[in-house]
């Protein structure tokens, strides 16, 4: 396809988007009206589109779609040839809205230039078995030396007892994918020998850290990427709850646990409200609430543009009443785990802290397990896009007290 109607296939995708349509969603419905386009020039228009709103501030709001989709592509190949060639100045001013900095207590440069990259495509091998998928499907990495170093740095980072004992973090089940294959046509995929998962979600399974037998409610479960990785945690023994508000997303979850060959789990729908879907009592509670996202803005680029402080104060309220609601439902000695893939102050800290406040029958618990190198663990960890090379995610956890 040539480079004009590629620019014009994603000009028309821009004028399709409305006011609460994400651009992932629109360029699907793109294609789908499109059947005739090769994956090639499909990768093409969606790279346009995505590079269109990682360079947004840079581009002049006068020019025709192509025009502004064009400065935006050269933008993106200087950049990915020489990131010093946009000043930190320019990052801070033009890369992320002007309201995000009074959310949050820090914007490191190195994370504003890592939302200018192109984002990793992460997956998360069946235990045990990374090394021989990452043989047949090739075009794979493990998690590189700097993402176990910034996992010391967090497991170091502040001092806490040991109330819980989690589980230790094992990557040798996280890969990388470099190529340029469809994975969800391989017969690896098919036959349920991995999941398509970012790292930084994975990351929160072994927060989690369930044991086999146990069971679990995973609150907020949409199609179940959490909860899958929670069920192999759990060698496919006890049982993992799966509430949504979402009866389509409970329906996907269903097919993906079918591919995995995984069957310790159990669905229901829940709003969030106080009425809670089943009156059991749990061993963990994971609350993978929603959020402004801030953290998939390296993924989702055109979500900068759209999320405004006033989401963040109404997602901050549903995140609270949320673990308000399924705190009760814990056993003695159950642990609590809160999880956003966002980076704001009021979504993760400020949260955390009023819940712990609100909360005296629970108790503040290390994220991940000690080792005798690092028996000082944190109660609440941050995860940065730039050092994980994957989505930013805040995670919390509580024990309830015996």
């Amino acid at each position: 396809m040539s480079v004009s109607a590629t620019l014009n296939h994603a000009a028309q995708v821009l004028a399709s988007l409305g006011a609460d349509q994400r651009a992932d969603t629109a360029l699907r419905l793109h294609f789908e009206a499109h059947r005739y386009l090769q994956p090639v020039a499909r990768r093409a228009i969606t790279q346009g589109v995505f590079a269109y709103f990682r360079w947004h501030g840079w581009l002049d709001p006068k020019a025709s779609p192509q025009k502004r989709l064009a400065h935006a592509a050269t933008l993106h190949a200087r950049f990915a040839a020489d990131p010093k060639s946009v000043k930190p100045e320019a990052l801070a001013a033009r890369a992320v809205p002007g309201w995000l900095a009074d959310e949050m207590d820090q914007i490191p440069v190195e994370w504003l230039r890592q939302l200018q990259r192109d984002p990793a495509l992460w997956l998360r091998a069946r235990p045990g078995t990374g090394a021989a998928l990452a043989k047949s499907l090739f075009a794979c990495e493990p998690a590189s030396a700097a993402v176990h170093s910034s996992l010391f740095r967090v497991r170091t980072s502040a001092e806490a007892t040991v109330n819980h004992e989690p589980t230790t973090v094992n990557l040798s089940d996280a890969l990388r994918f470099t190529g340029t294959q469809d994975l969800f046509k391989t017969e690896q995929f098919k036959t349920g020998e991995f999941e398509i998962q970012d790292l930084a979600s994975q990351l929160v399974g072994f927060a989690c850290a369930p044991r086999p037998g146990e069971n679990w409610w995973d609150a907020c479960a949409g199609e179940g990427g959490k909860t899958l990785h929670l069920a192999d945690l759990m060698a496919n023994q006890g049982v993992v709850w799966a509430t949504d508000r979402s009866a389509r997303r409970l329906d996907t979850l269903r097919r993906r646990f079918a591919r995995a060959k995984l069957f310790n789990y159990r669905t229901g729908l829940w709003a969030g409200g106080p009425k809670l879907p089943t009156k059991q009592n749990f061993d963990g509670i994971l609350v993978d609430a929603p959020c402004s996202g801030v953290g998939t803005w390296q993924r989702n680029p055109h979500a900068r543009w759209t999320v405004t402080p006033d989401d963040v104060g109404e997602l901050a309220a549903t995140q609270r009443s949320l673990l308000d609601h399924v705190a009760g439902s814990l056993k003695p000695g159950g642990r609590l785990v809160y999880a956003v893939c966002t980076l704001t102050r009021r979504e993760t800290t400020a949260v955390a802290a009023d819940f712990t406040a609100a909360h005296p029958e629970l108790e503040p618990s290390p994220v991940f397990a000690a080792t005798a190198a690092t028996p000082a663990l944190a109660t609440a960890v941050t995860f940065w896009p730039h050092e994980l090379n994957a989505n930013g995610m805040f995670i919390a956890a509580w024990r309830r007290k015996t």
